[in-house]
């Protein structure tokens, strides 16, 4: 451990032993933003440990290290083009207390209960952030993830993540599912990465909750990733992997995704967090620099596009003057 990360840890315990109140403090001071600012969201993940995810790259331990990845995490949020992070309440509220979610866009992780390596997996329970705590710390959406699979376990997730879509959209919140296409092999959960299996997920997940409106999807980068997109007129963002595959051909399967219009940018952790060459801010801004390429589409005008004059346009928030716009993350902040 660096005397950077152990000065962290004394500073942080210390607050939480005498000033528990100060998280909460901290929350409802932090300025907010706008969900997109760019017609582009990148943001770094940092909701791995809660599930048992600890390893990054040949290192098992990586991230059970808590002073060493804050470290990490101030230099990523730190780079130009960061908008923000992934995590559950542990992370995020010591990265509140460090005044690291300032003008940040924050998504609290939901369900951690799905332990990898284990068949109960599937049924990932919400045992992190609800859609009440969410809306309570001032937070700008929370992020569930479904494995997919002819499962009774898969079942289970799935209602409950419809449930958790609907009370974050009565808030007018972003709901990011990241989706698996999954199989049970010899009592371990393997995520297929065929894109047949990934469009039938993606379907599935779609039709979750009495409303879209709010939905976003985080997808793995798999072959024939246009042909998936297809699947979907859901913004997406992808997800990173892990640092011990090829650096150069994860930025490439980025960049060439961005041109995709439904992929509106990148949610990243390990493969930046923890690069082989240990060159965080490199890392963070070589994908930053991917995520920059792009921009919001023109869409067609009424005369072009079809549909009468005057019909609201759903990418402007549409409806009456006054209403929330869902891109922009809903509501008064």
């Amino acid at each position: 451990m660096t005397v950077a990360a152990t000065e962290l840890l004394a500073r942080l315990t210390e607050i939480r032993a005498t000033d528990p109140s100060a998280v909460q403090k901290a929350l409802t001071r932090r300025k907010r933003r706008r969900l997109l600012h760019r017609g582009s969201l990148f943001l770094i993940a940092a909701d791995h440990p809660a599930r048992g995810v600890l390893k990054a790259g040949s290192d098992p331990m990586a991230m059970a290290d808590r002073g060493e990845l804050l470290r990490r995490l101030l230099i990523a949020l730190e780079r130009p083009g960061v908008d923000g992070i992934l995590g559950t309440a542990d992370i995020i509220d010591d990265l509140a207390l460090l005044g690291a979610l300032e003008s940040k866009v924050v998504f609290g992780s939901m369900n951690r209960g799905g332990l990898t390596g284990f068949r109960f997996e599937l049924d990932d329970r919400f045992t992190a952030y609800t859609a009440d705590g969410i809306a309570a710390a001032g937070l700008d959406g929370g992020k569930m993830m479904v494995r997919v699979a002819d499962e009774p376990e898969a079942l289970r997730t799935l209602a409950s993540c419809a449930h958790a879509i609907d009370e974050l959209s009565t808030r007018k919140l972003p709901a990011m599912v990241e989706v698996f296409a999954s199989e049970l092999d010899e009592g371990r959960v393997r995520n297929r990465g065929d894109a047949d299996s990934l469009i039938r997920a993606i379907a599935i997940v779609s039709g979750l909750g009495t409303t879209s409106a709010y939905l976003w999807l985080k997808l793995p980068v798999v072959d024939d990733l246009e042909r998936v997109m297809r699947a979907t007129s859901l913004p997406t963002l992808l997800l990173g992997g892990d640092p011990e595959e090829d650096q150069a051909e994860t930025f490439g399967s980025w960049k060439r995704a961005m041109a995709i219009p439904q992929v509106r940018g990148l949610v990243a952790g390990r493969t930046l967090l923890y690069p082989r060459d240990g060159d965080v801010a490199h890392a963070v801004d070589a994908a930053a620099a991917i995520v920059a390429e792009k921009r919001a589409p023109t869409l067609p005008s009424p005369a072009s596009g079809g549909g009468k004059p005057g019909a609201p346009n759903p990418a402007s928030g549409g409806g009456e003057p006054g209403a929330a716009n869902p891109a922009s993350g809903g509501g008064k902040k």
